[in-house]
Formats: structure tokens, C-alpha cells, sequence
């Protein structure tokens, strides 16, 4: 027992802990290695755009709102260059990216039209990546899955996901694997290709 709360008080990294010395502390090198290190991301957000494919605008702003929220240190600049920093992996070789979103990701604004017509043209031209594959489940969909919150999978050696105070870490295997059956059910629900750059393109045409 002692070893399992211990592991779950290693899980479980309370935010405004870790963000006393500004956001830039909870984006850090620590998660950078761990990027550099990983050769498959399996993605899932239910609501905004993954960090690894974020504009600096569209960044910035979220980013404002967790500093504002968490009442940290505003080092918003610094931030959103380490986040800009952690996208290199993008281009590195050797690293696949699987990305799942919810239409509804595309839908939620952070800062003005013009940031998030950034934000989508950004997510058209990563689409081009051959190592980048992005599925996009539509609203008003038959689906078999619904998830509860966005996770990262990191290769099968930890799942990643955020709460509005904290971030958890799972690396038991079991979960690990149970995280990976609900990203393989959630994918049958998603359009790619072709159909996910026309939902794009829609989403696009009705911000003006």
C-alpha cells in the first residue's frame, strides 16, 4: 500500500505547485526529453488543439488564461517559446504522430477569429507531414466511444493527461494498454485525409 500511494503521489503533479515559478517551470525540460525520447505520440483532445501543433497566437492566449487562472508568475512569452521549442520534434525524423481531435477542438476559440484562422490553416499544413496522421471525429456522429478527458500516450511507457489543477502520469501497463483500447475505439468514429481537411475547411468558413 505504502508503495502505491507513493506512486500515486509521484501520478498525480498539482499545477499550481509546480507553476509557482511560472508556466515556462511546468512545460519544461523534463517534458522536453521526454518528447525527444519518444518515437510514437498517440494524441486525444476533446477540446483544444494538441500543444505540438499550436500557433504561438493561439498558445499565448491559452496559456493566459492557465496563468490567470493559477495565479502564476506572468511569463507567458517564455512559455509559449518552450512550447515552441518541444515542436522541433515534429521535424526530427524517426517519430510518428498520431493525432485524434473532437470537431469540437476546432470549434473552441482561444483569442480572436484571427488566431484561430491561424490556428486551422496551421492544422491544413501539418496534414502534409508525412510522419503526422490527424483523425478528426465529427459532432452529430455514431460513435462507440466517448472520452472523458484528453490523454497523451507516449510510446507504451506512459499516458499523460490534464485536470483544471493538475497533471497525472500513468505508468502502470495495464492502464497503459486500457488507455490504448479506448484511443483504437475512439479512431472508428474519426475521418481523415480528404474529409477531415474539408471539415477544416468548413470550420474555417464560418469564422467570418
Amino acid at each position: 500500500m505504502i508503495a502505491t500511494v507513493r506512486a500515486v503521489e509521484s501520478a498525480y503533479l498539482e499545477f499550481r505547485r509546480q507553476s509557482r515559478a511560472g508556466m515556462k517551470r511546468v512545460l519544461g525540460p523534463h517534458t522536453l526529453k521526454r518528447y525527444e525520447q519518444t518515437k510514437v505520440f498517440r494524441i486525444y483532445e476533446h477540446n483544444v488543439i494538441p500543444g505540438l501543433f499550436q500557433t504561438v497566437e493561439y498558445s499565448a492566449a491559452m496559456l493566459s488564461f492557465w496563468i490567470k487562472f493559477l495565479d502564476t508568475p506572468n511569463d507567458v512569452e517564455d512559455a509559449v517559446a518552450v512550447r515552441v521549442e518541444r515542436q522541433q520534434v515534429l521535424y526530427g525524423g524517426g517519430k510518428r504522430f498520431v493525432a485524434l481531435i473532437e470537431e469540437q477542438a476546432l470549434r473552441t476559440w482561444f483569442g480572436t477569429a484571427e488566431t484561430q484562422a491561424g490556428q486551422l490553416g496551421r492544422l491544413l499544413e501539418l496534414m502534409s507531414l508525412p510522419n503526422v496522421s490527424l483523425g478528426i471525429i465529427p459532432l452529430m456522429t455514431e460513435r462507440l466511444a466517448v472520452g472523458s478527458a484528453g490523454f497523451w500516450i507516449f510510446d507504451d511507457t506512459l499516458v499523460a493527461l490534464e485536470t483544471p489543477t493538475a497533471s497525472i502520469e500513468i505508468t502502470q501497463p495495464q492502464e497503459i494498454q486500457l488507455y490504448a483500447r479506448m484511443f483504437e475505439a475512439l479512431k472508428t468514429a474519426a475521418v481523415y485525409g480528404r474529409d477531415a481537411r474539408s471539415l477544416i475547411v468548413a470550420v474555417l468558413s464560418e469564422l467570418s
